[in-house]
């Protein structure tokens, strides 16, 4: 088991004149000096909104966030692979409600592992090179999109283990993809990014039947006929140099660079490669030029949170017009590149998944807490472990 370092070591992140909210360094775990990559709150099933999964190495490990600031260890999973390296882990679900967590990263085979009974469900094969990012479709948990450095992009069912769609071609990048998302209400759109410094909306509407044929197929999943899409729908260089991670606000995106951007896509419908993008907000990050830093976001999209290279996290307030930088999280002994965040569903728990193989948590606090630094969290209690059920 990691261990756990409670209580002493906690620091009131850097405050900036806001009525918004105030974080207080409650925890981090040293899981080894294996850099971690990615780190992700459970949004898919209420009942775990609390759990958490870490990914770096070959190695997965699950958490459960608890109200006293602690943290418990559920499970963990060890590729059999040693020379595995998993850059990105996502949360999804079977048809049944069995939880799965889904793990890409330098073999370019995608893990899905069975919470519940810890082992794997399905290894999914046809990346030619690594996986960058895997996401899960919200209205539809069995589905889920990874981008790879082959430069493209693959819709598969967990359930059955079918690569559905791929997204490559004359019109898909020409560098790999980094980052993509789905459309939280429209479930046929999804939003992709990569090295060429291009982000990409893709429509999987008229290749539907391809997606429900992928639940009803008996037949060996490589025998399916998978669908190569080679257009999408719009285009966009909003940015000059590579772009890291992207998330829809509404139907606006959100683009990270040197910088991120929350923009408006004006798609022509009769000729979407002529639209226009129409940058809304900017939301500078200091020492945060390395690629592969990734933002997250709350799931009411409320509040943002990203690191940089100096082991610093800036949250914003998402609501704010111009954009109000909330607070600047910061620890002494937080110095290496913080290569992904997780904020839980309300944002008053913020994660940080380091490349000195450290986790970080932060958790929201009042204004009488925020006001006196030295104030010391109450001591812990001894608490068993959560279990999934």
């Amino acid at each position: 088991m990691p261990k756990i370092t409670l209580g002493n070591e906690s620091l009131v992140g850097s405050l900036i004149p806001s009525n918004k909210k105030s974080y207080k360094l409650t925890n981090r775990i040293q899981e080894g000096k294996t850099p971690l990559y990615s780190v992700a709150f459970n949004f898919i099933d209420a009942r775990f909104f609390t759990c958490f999964v870490s990914a770096g190495g070959n190695g997965i490990n699950l958490y459960n966030c608890l109200e006293d600031g602690s943290i418990s260890l559920l499970s963990a999973f060890t590729d059999e692979d040693k020379e595995e390296s998993f850059n990105t882990v996502s949360w999804a679900c079977g048809v049944k409600g069995n939880l799965f967590v889904v793990a890409g990263g330098e073999k370019g085979i995608i893990r899905v592992i069975d919470v519940n009974n810890e082992k794997i469900h399905k290894s999914l094969v046809g990346h030619g090179d690594l996986v960058n990012e895997i996401r899960t479709q919200p209205l539809k948990p069995q589905l889920v999109l990874s981008a790879s450095k082959d430069e493209s992009v693959r819709l598969w069912n967990v359930e059955t283990g079918i690569c559905i769609l791929i997204f490559a071609g004359s019109g898909g990048h020409r560098n790999e993809v980094i980052s993509v998302d789905f459309h939280p209400s429209d479930m046929h759109r999804f939003v992709s990014c990569g090295m060429d410094t291009t982000i990409k909306i893709w429509s999987m509407k008229e290749f539907w039947t391809y997606v429900d044929e992928s639940f009803t197929w008996k037949d060996d999943p490589s025998k399916f006929p998978t669908k190569f899409v080679q257009f999408p729908i719009f285009t966009a260089s909003v940015h000059t140099d590579f772009v890291d991670c992207n998330r829809w606000l509404g139907d606006c995106i959100l683009s990270k660079s040197d910088e991120i951007l929350l923009w408006e896509p004006q798609i022509k419908e009769n000729s979407p490669e002529e639209g226009t993008s129409d940058v809304l907000l900017r939301y500078p990050i200091p020492n945060c030029d390395h690629w592969f830093i990734k933002f997250s976001c709350d799931l009411f999209l409320n509040y943002l949170s990203i690191g940089n290279q100096e082991g610093k996290i800036y949250v914003w307030d998402l609501k704010s017009c111009p954009p109000v930088l909330i607070t600047v999280l910061a620890h002494d002994k937080s110095k290496s590149v913080i290569r992904q965040t997780a904020m839980s569903t309300d944002g008053n728990t913020i994660l940080a998944a380091s490349e000195d193989g450290t986790i970080w948590r932060w958790d929201a606090i009042n204004k009488e807490q925020a006001d006196s630094v030295e104030a010391q969290r109450p001591p812990l209690k001894e608490k068993g472990k959560a279990k999934l059920k």
